[in-house]
């Protein structure tokens, strides 16, 4: 049959289109006449005319004809109707194939009045050798008819008038306006035709047994030989009529209705016959599907169950719900015989369609976790349903772009019709959540909305698919730590796990910008995170002092970035030694840190205090206080040995109104009482002053630092330092050994060269003879080095700060 297929159905010819071969493309239906013009049709047009076009179900369209359709070749009992259909990819039709059917069909005899119920129009035909109307027709005075026949009497004789019988009045038009107006009359030899679109303006809702008719009370007057004559054209078609009951469809079509019954007074069925897809189905056919159809008095009646063969389920969407209606395209045929005229055959097609019905759909997870891929079905769906689109991440991407986002998509087609879509992407998608839960288990999370299409309604719905699954592949962080004589030190390897989780000391998250603040280090490679930590620092906790040492801790938590929850914790403890604590100067002067021990919660350091309370601390953090006097103040005792001398004092806490310390450190500083030094001796009368130039062991350190607070070195990893022209540069020179508390460091010369080696020319003097280059259009800037918890010793360190300059020979740059 290839793409399209006829068959004859009474006096209606079918032709239904495949909807595979006509997949995805753009349709335009014509029908040619006898002269060879294709006319192509629109909905008035169809319905005027006696054509219809459906989607009757998922896998065909159909276009049906009248007999007596506009364009049909009439030959005795035969009509022969010929279609031209275009297909084409685009909407404006360009490049469209053609394809023409022609089909002839037997339809006979003919009924003195036939009825026609389409689904859009309503057509009536009758035979010229009509009876005469009775005198008591119901919808006219005696003097109606004679109204019209000055108006027929007026026209010519190739002109037709029609008129309408509305309750309020009566309206002739002559042919050409009935036309205009949309209504479809015709004449053959036999037969005269009125065929009234649904939308038309003269139709009339009528009732009849509680059940609503589209109606429409004409007569049709035309000249034949000389002779006026009439013809009673009234036609009617039921609007409602089903009803739905124990998942039943009811369908009730009331039998000799007023509008069609007007002057007959006795009548008789002569068949009721009724079937699907305007094909009749026989008594036992009709009881293998459990249909019922019951002829009584006044009605007659069809009972279908939901779901029955011969009707379809098609997608529905409701309020963007994913649902189904169950349609069955009914037929029923009623033929009678009345007084008036003679046989009636009143045909209806009534495609009746059952309300939305939700439809729940399943969401199988099948994940393959062993080869890490998630997969997951989504179904069952109609045939008339097409996946269109995925969001992924807020984003949607179309079926066949969700490839490069990591998604395969699979069509699962089974043999009742149905489908299901698969789903597939790999657990280690960009779009894929995971989530560290437990010992070594991650939950990955697919959470996509597939968005679908219905053909050819083109309705939309949407489905979120979120599947979980738990994985037992989870790698925890690891950490080694370790202390040197100042600082804890804590080097965290990361997981697969910790991608989103930050450092936090107790409840203080240690960004870069906090860090910074307290001169601690933070560094990420990527691989591993390194912390430093001063052992002096308000974020360690002292646990005892001894004579041996300083008992200290670090405890790390690395939390959710999300909802803060502790995920892993680490921590580290180290003996310092209490020298770290306590600096005897030559001069007398001490300089003290006391450390608040954790069992003493509710230390204020800054209430702390020496034998003589009047001396307080000079510098105070939340858990140390750094006390700096002289040896002869602040209650400090002496005592005296043999070689040496020392001096001891205490440092004190007391609450509140009780002169018993809660806290008590005590120190203790020696001093050699004697000291042999050979001194080389001359007198001479007012010698200036001089420096001798000495030899000796320096071990000398030159950092670089990132801003002019002097808090955070570059490390060695962060070579080459990029910088740009006039930016400055921090410069730290700090004498490492010896540590002789009298020694000044003190800088001479400093040049820059255009490479590694000291050696090499060009260079240029940054200092001279300890000053900054007179010839430098930015001179060399000093900072002033002061006491901190990092510097014990400020004469120990110089700092200065240069411009970025680069070489240059003329007007060209000098690079290594």
């Amino acid at each position: 049959t290839g793409p399209m297929s006829s068959e004859c159905l009474g006096n209606l010819l079918r032709i239904t289109l495949s909807v595979e071969y006509f997949k995805d493309k753009y349709l335009s239906f014509s029908v040619v006449d006898q002269s060879g013009i294709a006319w192509e049709l629109d909905e008035t047009m169809a319905s005027q005319c006696g054509y219809t076009v459906t989607y009757s179900n998922w896998s065909k369209i159909e276009f049906r004809a009248s007999a007596l359709s506009c364009h049909s070749h009439l030959e005795k009992d035969m009509f022969v109707v010929t279609t031209q259909i275009k297909a084409s990819h685009t909407p404006d039709m360009k490049n469209a194939t053609t394809h023409l059917k022609s089909a002839s069909c037997y339809y006979g005899p003919w009924s003195p009045r036939e009825l026609v119920c389409e689904s859009n129009y309503m057509e009536v035909s009758v035979r010229r050798e009509v009876p005469q109307t009775a005198k008591d027709f119901i919808q006219d005075e005696p003097g109606d008819w004679t109204l019209a026949f000055p108006e027929a009497k007026a026209g010519k004789a190739s002109i037709w008038q029609i008129v309408f019988h509305q309750p309020e009045e009566k309206r002739a038009l002559l042919v050409s306006d009935a036309w205009s107006a949309g209504y479809g009359l015709n004449t053959t030899d036999t037969r005269v035709l009125l065929r009234i679109p649904y939308a038309a303006e003269q139709i009339q809702l009528v009732e009849d047994q509680g059940i609503t008719f589209s109606a429409v009370r004409s007569s049709m007057f035309y000249k034949q030989r000389g002779m006026i004559l009439m013809v009673d054209t009234a036609v009617a078609c039921p609007v409602d009529g089903v009803d739905y009951t124990n998942k039943t469809i009811i369908w009730t079509v009331p039998k000799y209705i007023q509008p069609l019954s007007t002057g007959a007074t006795s009548f008789k069925d002569v068949l009721v016959e009724a079937g699907v897809d305007l094909r009749k189905l026989s008594t036992k056919e009709m009881a293998s599907r459990n249909y019922v159809l019951s002829n009584d008095l006044n009605a007659i009646t069809m009972k279908i169950p939901i779901g029955a063969e011969g009707g379809y389920y098609k997608t529905s969407v409701s309020s963007g719900q994913h649902g189904a209606k169950y349609t069955i395209n009914l037929f029923l045929e009623h033929q009678w015989e009345d007084n008036k005229w003679g046989l009636t055959k009143h045909t209806i097609i009534k495609e009746i369609e059952t309300p939305f019905e939700q439809v729940e759909l399943a969401i199988t997870n099948n994940s393959n976790l062993s080869a890490r891929l998630m997969n997951v079905t989504v179904g069952m769906f109609l045939p008339d349903v097409e996946l269109v689109n995925l969001t992924i991440e807020g984003a949607a991407v179309a079926v066949p772009e969700a490839v490069q986002h990591g998604y395969l998509t699979y069509e699962i087609r089974y043999a009742n019709g149905s489908k299901a879509y698969i789903i597939q992407a790999p657990l280690d998608a960009p779009s894929i959540k995971k989530e560290y839960t437990r010992a070594d288990m991650r939950a990955y999370t697919l959470n996509v909305t597939l968005a679908f299409i219905t053909h050819p309604t083109s309705e939309t719905f949407t489905v979120p698919v979120i599947i979980v699954s738990a994985v037992k592949d989870a790698v925890l962080p690891s950490a080694r730590g370790f202390c040197d004589g100042r600082n804890f030190h804590l080097i965290i390897a990361h997981g697969n796990v910790d991608q989103n989780w930050l450092p936090f000391i107790s409840d203080w998250h240690m960004t870069p910008e906090a860090v910074q603040k307290y001169n601690y280090s933070l560094r990420d490679n990527g691989t591993h995170l390194a912390i430093s930590v001063p052992f002096l620092s308000s974020h360690v906790n002292y646990e005892d002092f001894h004579t041996s040492g300083i008992k200290a801790s670090l405890h790390l938590t690395l939390k959710d970035g999300i909802t803060l929850a502790n995920r892993r914790d680490f921590s580290i403890s180290c003996r310092f030694s209490p020298s770290e604590l306590i600096q005897c100067l030559p001069n007398g002067t001490v300089v003290i840190t006391a450390v608040k021990l954790v069992g003493v919660a509710d230390l204020d350091t800054s209430l702390l205090v020496l034998r003589d309370r009047r001396c307080k601390p000079s510098l105070v953090t939340e858990k140390t206080a750094t006390f700096k006097f002289n040896v002869n103040t602040c209650g400090t005792s002496r005592k005296f040995n043999s070689t040496t001398m020392a001096y001891e004092n205490d440092v004190l806490y007391f609450r509140p109104g009780n002169d018993t310390p809660v806290y008590q450190l005590k120190f203790v500083c020696w001093y050699a009482i004697k000291q042999t030094v050979d001194v080389q001796y001359e007198s001479k009368k007012n010698p200036p002053p001089s420096i001798k130039p000495g030899f000796g062991s320096l071990a000398l350190s030159l950092k670089l630092f990132k801003e002019k607070s002097y808090s955070e070195p570059y490390q060695e990893l962060e070579y080459p330092v990029v910088k740009y022209l006039r930016e400055a540069l921090y410069f730290e020179v700090e004498l490492l050994q010896p540590k002789d508390v009298r020694l000044e460091l003190n800088l001479d010369d400093c040049w820059a060269t255009n490479s590694q080696s000291q050696d090499s020319i060009p260079q240029w003097p940054i200092l001279i003879n300890g000053c900054e280059n007179s010839k430098d259009s930015y001179r060399t800037v000093f900072h002033k080095v002061s006491y901190s918890l990092r510097v014990k010793s400020p004469q120990h360190l110089k700092r200065f700060e240069v411009k970025m300059f680069t070489f240059v020979q003329g007007t060209t740059l000098l690079q290594e």
